[in-house]
């Protein structure tokens, strides 16, 4: 009965969500893309002509608003899951953090790009704690594969859960990047703990 009533909360909330009206009218696969678009209205990442990596992409919100805003970009998404077709993007299925696919995103472009994002988040457990920490291990994943990949000048935009890992992770996050910024868009849902790390130029 408990069960049933969470179902039915859950539902409700679904219902009344106004990004999940919004992205339904839009066209676009799920809310997460305001996300994206209030994070390059703040801080102007985008622009025509971008090389980009949308890691963790499914459904491919973020890639969609890549592929309709922005004129000849380079854009490959991963993700663990299959992800449909999005005009203009060469998506793959597979691990990002295993060498194999890594080689192959390399390969793709060829050189360095100009922009890694993600808003990769491992399925929640219901222990903060644990889901804290194994969001940090992804993104750590992330922003060390951008060491690699990035062109100096180049930006990274990483999702983590704020918990005991975020200090440890904003520090480390300086020491790779000069410039770090901090922020949570008003499209988060109120309740989640995740927030946005945006890093430009490699040290």
């Amino acid at each position: 009965m408990k069960k049933n009533k969470i179902s039915k909360n859950w539902i409700n909330k679904q219902k009344r969500d106004f990004f999940i009206k919004k992205s339904k009218i839009e066209g676009y696969r799920s809310r997460a893309v305001y996300k994206l678009e209030e994070i390059n209205k703040k801080f102007n990442i985008l622009k025509n002509g971008l090389s980009i990596v949308d890691l963790g992409a499914a459904p491919g919100s973020w890639s969609q608003y890549i592929s309709k805003n922005f004129k000849n970009t380079k854009l490959m998404a991963i993700d663990l899951k299959k992800m449909d077709k999005i005009d203009n993007v060469y998506s793959i299925q597979g691990d990002f953090t295993d060498y194999e696919y890594q080689s192959r995103i390399k390969a793709y472009f060829k050189t360095k790009i100009d922009v890694v994002i993600s808003d990769m988040a491992e399925n929640t457990t219901g222990n903060k704690n644990l889901d804290v920490i194994a969001t940090t291990e992804l993104f750590n994943h992330a922003i060390s594969f951008s060491k690699k990949i990035l062109k100096d000048d180049g930006i990274f935009i990483g999702k983590i859960f704020m918990g005991s890992t975020f200090q440890e992770i904003t520090s480390e996050s300086k020491t790779i990047f000069e410039k770090t910024k901090v922020f949570k868009p008003s499209s988060s849902k109120k309740d989640s703990k995740e927030i946005f790390i945006i890093c430009r130029y490699l040290r």
